[in-house]
């Protein structure tokens, strides 16, 4: 490895961790909004993004995906989609920290992938490897141990689990950049967020304004803190291993879940330990099933790549034994002058066509 690659992988590492870092850290911004309601910071998050997208968009003068997009009335579609989703998970997971139930949300993220594999079973009818299947018994089994818990099924996480899940399958089909995709989606929630902040306005009900202005500049930060992170993934996606990026993911909920038990002092009776348990239990079934794949990917690659550097090197052997032989020829049975053309040729062809 280079310095310069080195240096370029250090950069991405750092980047990745700052974007799950803040993703994790996040559960103590949104308190920080009470008195405004979960919708109303929804909201707040929707038009503020996109006010912080659009001068970022507009610093690195990156436009021309808007065009293409807007001729495209399919990818549209499923960036409407992809809003709709994103828009419920935002809401659910504002609601949840609010609400008392940091570590319930932090679940949600870790059974992410767990769900992520199901949906590709069910609707890419894709094909799972025995380790993975296990995997998805095991996390199924900790949703069945944590409804005992909870005495209720755990909806905040599954929510969070599926609008993640096909928010993530959405995109994948868009196939956009991140500050783009957050682009197109927070235009699509631009006006429905604006209408609802100025409806609740009008009736006195907005906390905009009214508790002071650092409650304001707190409100408006949300587009930082909804875009700043992606922007930090972005530049880890781009220097850093798909292997390490999947590894990096689980910070974020980890972060979330000590918050959830030793800043915000929420409850963790043996049973719902025992279903953490279990779905921890799923991940790590998951990451050794995924290092191993990529392990063995690489090595096969290596071994191709070594195949054709040897067989490109006989190939580049054989070609100068055969000139080396030519010439041979010619000096030693020189054409003569006075023969017929024909056996001239004939004379002079015949080494330079074997193999």
């Amino acid at each position: 490895m280079t310095e310069k690659s080195a240096n370029e992988r250090r950069r991405g590492l750092l980047n990745g961790f700052a974007a799950y870092g803040m993703w994790g850290l996040v559960p103590l911004f949104w308190p920080l909004l009470k008195p405004a309601g979960a919708v109303e910071i929804l909201a707040h998050r929707m038009v503020w993004s996109l006010l912080f997208v659009g001068a970022a968009l507009l610093v690195i003068r990156r436009w021309a995906w808007l065009g293409e997009l807007l001729r495209q009335p399919r990818r549209l579609a499923l960036i409407a989609v992809a809003a709709a989703v994103i828009t419920v998970n935002w809401g659910v997971y504002i609601w949840a920290v609010n609400s008392g139930h940091v570590v319930e949300a932090s679940l949600g993220y870790f059974i992410n992938p767990l769900v992520t594999i199901a949906i590709g079973v069910l609707l890419l009818k894709e094909r799972l490897r025995p380790v993975q299947w296990t995997a998805v018994g095991v996390g199924f089994a900790a949703v069945l141990v944590l409804t005992v818990g909870y005495g209720r099924p755990p909806w905040i996480s599954l929510c969070l689990a599926f609008s993640f899940a096909v928010y993530g399958l959405v995109k994948k089909k868009v196939n956009l950049g991140g500050i783009e995709s957050l682009a197109a989606e927070t235009a699509i929630q631009f006006l429905p967020a604006l209408g609802y902040l100025l409806w609740l306005g009008s009736r006195g009900g907005s906390a905009f304004g009214t508790e002071g202005t650092g409650h304001a500049a707190l409100l408006a930060a949300t587009g930082i803190v909804t875009a700043l992170p992606l922007v930090c993934f972005g530049a880890a996606a781009i220097r850093v291993p798909l292997s390490t990026m999947g590894l990096l993911q689980y910070l974020a909920p980890v972060f979330q879940f000590l918050l959830g038990i030793l800043y915000f002092k929420e409850a963790m009776p043996p049973e719902r330990w025992a279903g953490f348990a279990l779905v921890w239990l799923a991940l790590m079934l998951l990451t050794w099933d995924a290092l191993r794949t990529a392990h063995r990917s690489a090595r096969a690659l290596t071994r191709k790549r070594a195949r054709v550097a040897a067989a490109a090197a006989a190939a580049a052997t054989a070609g100068a034994v055969t000139t080396v032989t030519t010439a041979t020829a010619m000096a030693t049975h020189p054409v003569e002058p006075a023969g017929d053309a024909a056996d001239a040729v004939d004379t002079v062809d015949a080494p330079v066509a074997r193999p």
